[in-house]
């Protein structure tokens, strides 16, 4: 894999959204350099630390090639990186093309893909659109996640190099439709097991499923509750 061209960098402020919800989905573009930390990128915020964020979701990528899509089925939104709350922005890079475990050279930094992202109702609150966590989740243009393995100086101006793929077999888009779209079948929960480099949040889950025949409630995840979200 060549070197890929970063698109857009993107930081934000966790602001009030209604209802009592906190949210930072609402970034904006960043041209200077920034401090990469095991946390997060610069002063970049999470409205929700208990489900977003954190050393295993330091970093969220979307690939910007998702956007024609978004276009093409809800005209009257001005798609456009970062309309998903994403950090990183690329052409070249898909779901199909990373790998859960892939190691990245971005600037100073090195970047571990750590799992896909699980959307949620603060999409659907942010473009007043309620089944789009749904879509996202079901069209497989979740985009995914880093964990922070060596900190450093990034900036849009680095390009993004892979420097070490452990789990070829195990791209973020077959995570997707293991953890997703086939959420009881044995052999693609078995492979999302056995990644050391899956967020030990994924493997947890993974694991009840296999162990109970039972998949967990996605409700308050994709629809949202009243008190979650909620400032203390």
């Amino acid at each position: 894999m060549c070197a890929l061209v970063v698109k857009g960098v993107f930081i934000g402020k966790a602001e009030d959204i209604g209802g009592g919800l906190s949210s930072a989905i609402d970034k904006q573009p960043i041209d200077h350099r920034l401090w990469l930390w095991p946390q997060g990128l610069g002063s970049d915020e999470q409205g929700d630390p208990r489900f977003h964020g954190g050393p295993e979701r330091a970093l969220h990528h979307y690939p910007a090639e998702h956007y024609a899509y978004w276009r093409r089925h809800f005209r009257d939104v001005d798609w456009k990186a970062p309309s998903f709350g994403e950090n990183l922005s690329t052409y070249g890079l898909t779901e199909d093309q990373v790998c859960i475990g892939d190691i990245f050279r971005w600037g100073q930094a090195f970047i571990q893909v750590s799992q896909p992202r699980s959307p949620c109702y603060r999409l659907s609150r942010r473009w007043g659109i309620p089944d789009l966590p749904q879509r996202v989740q079901e069209t497989g243009r979740c985009g995914w996640f880093y964990r922070v393995l060596r900190p450093g100086f990034v900036s849009q101006e680095d390009s993004l190099e892979l420097i070490q793929r452990s789990y070829p077999g195990l791209t973020v888009a077959h995570a997707i439709q293991s953890y997703f779209h086939y959420p009881l079948e044995h052999a693609g929960l078995q492979l999302l097991q056995k990644c050391e480099a899956l967020t030990g949040r994924w493997r947890d889950t993974v694991a009840r499923r296999l162990s109970t025949g039972l998949v967990e409630d996605w409700n308050a995840r994709l629809q949202g509750l009243p008190l979650e979200g909620m400032r203390a």
